[in-house]
């Protein structure tokens, strides 16, 4: 297929490039800003270098605006995956949603009458921090400002699609971790175990989903294939991992990873007592890890050896 991603900078939304590439798709990805602007030394530039390896980059074009909306009317385009979100403070309860949502979807119609012109699917990417996502408890409530943007701006955009005759479906993400994430909780440990200190968790039972990057983008093609191939009106995949409290999470990780780096990996789980985030969340579609393709160990091995380049 002809695919056209937005997002291909992030963490995921790189690995969704090389898998789609890998698996024999023609990728065009979008960039918010100029080649030059990513050059900064860091992951981020990892993942571009990563990105235009395998896909054609289409620099300074964002979702709906003209340069995008005249690559989509003219490219033939068999898929359009909008994986891309406006993240701008994203962890500030001020986060600006409206804004986002705005963001996300602006000239949703003109973009949405390119796809339907074509023939072709839409396919969205959900979280599982977004309410009405997933499994949980207190009420799968949106998590933050940035959750419910995301949560309304896919269901603007779903039903957009079908007034259009656009089949679309959405990818719901949980935690990823592995290879050019950010310096997130995962990060923090191999950073820390890899100066020989012991790392802590500190919401050690909170229980979440910790997928594998490979794997979800494994999932995330599959998912975009069927979408194209079967054509529902809509479809959403809830993709699972390891579903387990944080603090088991974290143990499996230091137990992974202590051989690979050659390193202790110490961890110390402190007593949570407090609870601003709902205990539970996770996501609900155990993934066929035989018929996707999916190597465990090898994964483990390659999220070790990207920390070991990044961080020696």
């Amino acid at each position: 297929m002809k695919i056209l991603l937005t997002g291909a900078s992030s963490f995921t939304g790189a690995h969704y490039a090389a898998t789609l590439a890998a698996r024999g798709h023609e990728v065009t990805a979008t960039f918010t800003r100029g080649e030059g602007d990513y050059a900064d030394g860091g992951v981020r530039q990892d993942r571009v270098a990563r990105v235009t390896g395998c896909a054609k980059p289409l620099w300074n074009a964002s979702f709906g605006d003209d340069r995008f909306t005249d690559t989509l009317a003219s490219g033939g385009f068999d898929a359009l995956c909008h994986h891309a979100a406006d993240v701008t403070d994203y962890k500030s309860p001020a986060f600006d949603a409206a804004g986002a949502i705005a963001n996300n979807t602006r000239n949703a119609h003109a973009v949405l009458a390119s796809v339907a012109a074509d023939g072709g699917v839409l396919m969205l990417t959900g979280s599982v921090f977004a309410g009405g996502r997933g499994a949980g408890s207190d009420g799968l409530p949106h998590f933050s400002p940035y959750g419910l943007s995301k949560g309304l701006s896919n269901e603007l955009l779903a039903y957009l699609a079908a007034a259009a005759g656009v089949p679309c479906g959405e990818v719901v993400i949980p935690n990823p971790f592995g290879p050019l994430e950010e310096p997130r909780f995962t990060a923090y440990l191999v950073k820390t175990w890899m100066k020989e200190e012991a790392a802590g968790c500190n919401t050690p039972l909170y229980v979440r989903d910790n997928l594998h990057v490979g794997l979800l983008a494994l999932a995330y093609a599959d998912a975009v294939e069927r979408l194209a191939a079967r054509r529902p009106a809509f479809e959403r995949l809830e993709p699972s991992g390891y579903i387990e409290s944080q603090g088991a999470f974290a143990q499996r990780y230091a137990r992974e990873m202590s051989g690979r780096l050659g390193k202790p990996c110490v961890l110390n789980l402190a007593d949570q007592t407090a609870f601003s985030e709902p205990r539970i969340r996770v996501n609900t579609d155990p993934l066929d890890e035989a018929a996707l393709g999916f190597d465990e160990a090898a994964a483990w091995d390659e999220a070790a050896a990207d920390y070991l380049r990044r961080l020696g």
